[in-house]
Formats: C-alpha cells, structure tokens, sequence
C-alpha cells in the first residue's frame, strides 16, 4: 500500500532510536527518552546537522529510561513528556530545567471489525474499561453514544504500556483528573498498577498486541496511530462536544492553560476546558541540568524554539508553542550553564 514520505518518516522514527551520522569535524549531541516526539525531532536534528554542522545521536526508548539516562551523565539531555517529579528531582545529581518542545495528543484507539471510522467515548466510558467495569462492546453504554455503529458483541480487552512511558503518563493523568474512581484507585504515572488488560512494550509492543485481539482498545501518540492506520475514538470533552485528537485542537487545550503555565511549566494540560480543545494531550519537555549542560545541546534547544523548527511540527501532528512559551524557553535556556 502506498504511504506518503510523512508517513514513511513518522514510521521510521518512532523506531527503536535514530541518529544522523556525524560528518568528520562535526561535533555530537547525544539524548535520549520519550517517543511520543520522535518524528519531529527526528526531522529536526536533520535540519540542525546541515545549518550548524553538530549531529545529534537520539534513542527513542521511553520517558523512564530517558530521566535516568541524564540522571546518570549518559547523555546531554533527557526527554519525557511527564516532567519530573518532586522525589525525581530530589535524585538528580544537580537542579534541572525542563523545556516543552511541542505538545502532542494520545489517541484512543480501537480494533473492532466493521468500525473503521466514528466511534465516540466519554471519560466516563474510557475509565470504566480501563477499570474493567463496561466490558463488552454491547454495553448500553457504549450503544447509547454511538446509535449510528454497527458495533460487535466482542469483549474488552485494554491494552497498556508495560515500560515506563510518557504516553501512559498523559493518558493516565486525564483518566485521574476526568473520573474521581480512577483517581481513588489506579492513578496517574509513567507505570500504574493497571486493574485489567494486556500488556506490550512500546507503541509498537502496544499494536501488535492490538492487531491480533478484536475487541481490543489502547493509546498511542496520534503521530504513531497516523502512521500505522489506526482508528481513533472521540473523547467528550470537559464543555461536552466529541473531539478528535489533532493539531487544531492540541493547540486549543495548551491555549487554554498558557496562564498556568507561566505560573508552573510542569502543569498538566489535560481535560481543558474550552469546546475545541481534545482532553487527552500534553506539551513533552527537554530535560538538562542547569549547571553543567553541554553549550552545543543549549544551541540546539534553542534553535527549536525559532519559527523556522516550530513551523515543521504540525506536518507531523505535533501542536506548534504559542509564543508566550517559546519566551518562556528562551529565559529558562539563558539560565542553563
């Protein structure tokens, strides 16, 4: 089947990791963490090789394994999309900054026979399956919202992260602020003790498990369900109109919350209020340390910031900064050592 160059690379870099190879005299980056944004930093570590002659080496294996990859000195920056926290911190061997890159939505996505396209959830709905309390696609529920589907009798089976992941993080963290039984029960992290369901390892562990169950249903980054052909729900918004996950309406969510985030960067941006926004979407950061950051990773960080890298982002589904952030990343990047 045909698949457009976007694809391809939204494909290609959501693998295990990704380097553009260094050229003799150039110098290195190295980062590694979240996959959520590895299509457009993949895309932009290309841009920034060619304009300033510095290869950035990135592995693409997890938020968790990218917090302890910089709390060890492995790397030159870590990326997660849960920022740190408070006991996190505490580990570190030194203060750290954290940099939103861009923001991104997590798809809920489905494998239902007959159900390409249109299935709409609630919060209420999604936590219930994740608890595993609506357990099958017949549940009045469900038909309730979706009177137009031809919906099959199949029961439902969740599927989640079993790494450390930013995604499970995002996702997790809307069920909690969205759904008070969530919040009294499994709670919001890069690993819960989820209550029912399979699990896999990675988006792509989550897929495999996905394509071979009917009846299945899971979360990954819109990047990656584009990608790969995946349907996705959607999700009842907090002013009750159905969203879907896309750049318009991750842009609307992080919009809603610019005034908290300038008071606290590390502010979740899920379930926004406002009739456009999707709920289930977050900004993903840069980690480095403050005090002892390599100038090359400072100067790549802030060349994400320019029109020129935030431009490139919504071709791959990613929400460009509104500018009160980049602003915001520009004061925070004048402070790093």
């Amino acid at each position: 089947m045909f698949r457009s160059t976007k694809t391809i690379l939204i494909a290609a870099a959501l693998g295990c990791g990704f380097a553009v190879a260094p050229t003799v005299g150039f110098s290195q980056v190295r980062g590694s963490g979240a996959t959520f944004p590895a299509p457009i930093y993949s895309r932009w570590f290309a841009a920034y090789q060619a304009a300033a002659h510095v290869a950035v080496d990135y592995q693409a294996v997890g938020s968790g394994q990218g917090i302890n990859a910089l709390k060890n000195r492995q790397v030159d920056f870590g990326a997660s999309d849960a920022p740190l926290s408070p006991s996190e911190e505490a580990s570190m061997p030194e203060p750290v900054v954290h940099i939103p890159s861009v923001g991104g939505a997590v798809a809920v996505t489905y494998n239902l026979p007959g159900v390409p396209a249109g299935l709409k959830i609630t919060p209420e709905v999604l936590a219930g399956i994740f608890l595993g309390k609506v357990a099958n696609w017949s549940d009045a529920k469900i038909k309730a919202l979706n009177p137009g589907l031809r919906i099959p009798a199949l029961p439902i089976q969740p599927i989640h992260r079993t790494d450390g992941s930013g995604t499970t993080y995002i996702f997790t963290n809307y069920l909690k602020k969205a759904n008070g039984e969530w919040a009294a029960g499994p709670g919001a992290g890069k690993s819960v003790n989820w209550p029912v369901g399979l699990g896999g390892k990675g988006s792509q562990g989550v897929d495999a498990v996905l394509a071979r169950t009917p009846g299945a249903i899971s979360y990954v980054e819109l990047a990656y369900a584009v990608a790969q052909k995946l349907p996705y729900a959607a999700i009842r918004n907090k002013a009750g109109a159905f969203v879907m996950p896309s750049v318009e309406s991750t842009t609307a969510a992080i919009n809603d919350y610019a005034a908290a985030l300038a008071k606290d960067i590390k502010t979740p941006t899920v379930d926004a209020r406002g009739k456009d926004s999707y709920p289930i979407c977050s900004l993903t950061y840069i980690l480095m340390f403050r005090n002892s950051a390599r100038p090359d990773a400072v100067k790549l960080w802030n060349w994400a910031m320019t029109p020129a890298a935030q431009g490139q982002a919504a071709s791959l589904y990613y929400a460009p900064l509104p500018a009160s952030l980049v602003r915001l990343n520009q004061a925070t990047l004048k402070t790093v050592k």
